[in-house]
């Protein structure tokens, strides 16, 4: 069964070095914090480039959630799939498969991200596995 978290986050970008001097992409640092229905914070890193065409971008990005959800407490991965297409955007955030750990292992769903003005905004449609024997 499907449910769904809502809240918001606060978020910290920190530009990182860039793994190749001659490389255009950006790198850069991620620590969120998360209040709501999904309480607790992540690290995590992003990739990103921006064309010379306005409104034209692309980022990638991996974050370790570690938080309270439903009652439960353990840590799962974040990956996100953003582009700006012509000022057109596109935006896939997904826990990645069997990365949930504690009372979160068998996490999967999709994360949406809203900001509005100057606030972030989440919501999350997740599925939970039952609890294993060693969550007991």
């Amino acid at each position: 069964m499907t449910r769904s978290a809502k809240g918001t986050f606060d978020v910290q970008l920190t530009p990182a070095p860039a793994a190749n001097d001659a490389c255009p992409i950006g790198r850069m640092a991620l620590v969120k914090q998360f209040h709501g229905d999904l309480e607790g914070s992540s690290l995590g890193e992003m990739l990103a480039f921006r064309t010379p065409v306005p409104g034209s971008a692309g980022y990638v990005a991996m974050e370790q959630v570690q938080a309270r959800l439903a009652g439960r407490e353990g840590s799962f991965v974040l990956m996100h799939t953003g582009e700006m297409n012509r000022g057109q955007p596109r935006l896939v955030v997904q826990v990645v498969p069997d990365s949930g750990t504690g009372g979160l292992e068998g996490i999967s769903g999709t994360l949406t991200i809203d900001i509005r003005e100057g606030k972030h905004f989440y919501e999350f449609a997740y599925e939970l596995a039952a609890p294993s024997r060693a969550n007991h």
